[in-house]
């Protein structure tokens, strides 16, 4: 590509409404620009990154056999319905209705579609295994867009599904798409881990996810120091403490005036937090709850809404509260009129601080024979330093962004959609799925968020939107461009992807582009090319002179 006369820019100075390194860069360089909230234009130097992203996936795809297809991504909000979906996406799916007044989303997944796809094959147990995939624009109403094309409401998305008989047979499918999407994260070139994932909305047996490890990932990654063992915060295991318990001291009511927050009550009696015990008050399905946690660690809903078999959990307000005696700030089990769902950890220790149920009122020395609960369970959150739940060592935290994610969906959706074949005895059976995305934008922004300097983009060389970039230093010096545009032609000629800087600008201008842009390799065409030499110089590392007939070779030499 000639740069001259050619849809080429770039931005000097941070962008101001962009809130990470990625977008940042990005924006700067020239390959996204935003349009609304969360939604980004994908400019040509950021559609052949992205284009490039997608090939290695569709190579992926191709080798495992799955076949690519596209669906609509308008569709009637009945396939939703039907599926029982559409409550649980609620406003974050974008909703619209044609002249006629029929109701219609913009599909924020497929999984619905690919279950109708599939019913036009499957007759017979003869008719699967087999698998499906598109690369197709989602829709996703984000209540907080933000870092760039990490949290988006309109994104490209590589879903694919599986069909099986049996669950021996969803199990084979699995790891062979499995193994695929870690050939693709491989050639992705990202730092990434594998960890066990709530399976949310989606549904089914088993959730794992494709994390590139990032500082700005909103994923929190639990990891073990001396084992394999990686989940995502959401479900980890929380292992009570091995601590022996104290000797149990004689329940006492103590004032505590004006001291209505762990901390303020913890300062006040001169215990660390975790002699205390936290109260929650929570709606759960429009039930007044009370959690109760160790005072030092905090509430994990996608626990508790697991262990209570519920939909929905969020602070309850004044009403719901009044429906009880419990008495914010001062809430303890002792005595409460309402469910109590209590950590598992709270059983193991003795002599806790608890609120009385009474304005400026605590209890002390609360030991587990002092209270009644309804429910019991692990819902906290795991903190740095617990046991590991695999081999007892000790967990360390780890932010990531989520780029990839794999489900055994089992039969969720073929028995709500009736995908069922005939077996061999001639008895119907419910079809057994597998659903697996990869995110192709978030995997170029998670690229740009781990190999980043203060230069601008760092591409791997196979990634860039360009390998090489020729520079004559002076368009107004013949020689210079002669030899730049015969460069040129050779790097074509030996199938290289080359642009050159033919822009009448000045030389620490074209430099610093195609450092911000990322083009992993440049040769430079100056005042050299009176002694035969050109300089030749890697993205990242020193630069060397060569001769010009040497060049390409030498070019090549280093690529490699």
């Amino acid at each position: 590509m000639r740069l001259n006369n050619s849809y080429f820019f770039t931005l000097r100075e941070d962008v101001k409404d962009e809130d990470s390194i990625s977008s940042n860069l990005l924006v700067r360089a020239g390959f996204i620009k935003k349009s609304s909230s969360g939604v980004y234009m994908m400019l040509p130097m950021g559609l052949r990154v992205l284009n490039k992203i997608n090939q290695i996936i569709r190579e992926e795809m191709d080798k495992t056999g799955c076949q690519e297809l596209l669906m609509p991504a308008l569709i009637p909000e009945e396939v939703y319905v039907d599926s029982g979906r559409r409550a649980g996406f609620g406003s974050s799916m974008f909703s619209l209705q044609d002249r006629k007044g029929q109701p219609y989303v913009l599909g924020p997944t497929h999984e619905e579609l690919f279950a109708i796809a599939a019913k036009m094959k499957i007759q017979s147990y003869k008719d699967m295994p087999f698998s499906l995939y598109q690369i197709e624009t989602k829709y996703r109403d984000e209540p907080r867009p933000r870092y760039g094309l990490i949290r988006v409401r309109e994104f490209q998305m590589k879903d694919a599904y599986t069909f099986d008989v049996d669950e021996a047979g969803l199990d084979v499918a699995y790891q062979k798409q499995f193994n695929a999407y870690k050939n693709i994260m491989d050639r992705l070139h990202l730092e990434y881990v594998i960890v066990k994932a709530d399976t949310g909305v989606m549904g089914g047996l088993l959730s794992e996810e494709f994390q590139a490890l990032a500082p700005i990932g909103e994923d929190i990654l639990v990891l073990c120091d001396s084992c394999d063992f990686a989940s995502n915060i959401e479900i980890a295991q929380t292992i009570p403490s091995q601590k022996e318990k104290e000797e149990e001291k004689e329940l006492e009511k103590v004032e505590t005036p004006h001291c209505s927050s762990i901390e303020e009550v913890s300062a006040f009696l001169n215990l660390p937090q975790s002699k205390c015990m936290k109260a929650l008050l929570m709606n759960v399905d429009g039930e007044f709850t009370v959690f109760f946690v160790r005072g030092d660690r905090e509430l994990n809903e996608a626990k508790a809404l697991r262990l209570l078999n519920a939909k929905e959990i969020s602070f309850a307000d004044d009403a719901l509260i009044a429906t009880s005696n419990a008495c914010p700030g001062f809430t303890g089990p002792i005595g409460l009129n309402a469910r109590k769902v209590i950590d598992q950890e709270l059983l193991t220790l003795n002599n806790l601080v608890c609120g009385a149920n009474e304005v400026n009122y605590h209890y002390q020395n609360v030991n587990p024979k002092d209270y009644t609960y309804d429910v019991v369970g692990d819902i906290v959150n795991v903190m740095e330093g617990d046991v590991c739940p695999i081999c007892g060592g000790k967990i360390h935290f780890a932010h990531g962004i989520e780029v990839g994610n794999t489900f055994k969906l089992g039969t969720k959706y073929s028995k709500a959609l009736g995908l069922q074949y005939l077996d061999s005895s001639n008895t119907l059976q419910y079809v057994w799925m597998g659903s697996y995305g990869i995110g192709p934008a978030r995997a170029m922004a998670a690229l740009v968020e781990q190999n980043a300097d203060e230069n601008g983009i760092n591409w791997p060389s196979d990634l860039a939107p360009y390998q090489v970039a020729i520079v004559p230093i002076s368009m107004k010096d013949e020689e210079q461009v002669r030899i730049a545009n015969e460069l040129y032609e050779a790097c074509l000629q030996k199938g290289l992807e080359v642009l050159i800087d033919d822009r009448d600008e000045r030389p620490g201008v074209k430099f610093k582009d195609m450092e911000l842009i990322g083009i992993p390799y440049r040769i430079t065409v100056g005042k050299g090319v009176k002694d035969n030499l050109v300089e030749l110089k890697p993205r990242v590392g020193d630069k060397i002179e060569v001769p010009i007939e040497e060049a390409i070779e030498k070019l090549i030499e280093m690529m490699k």
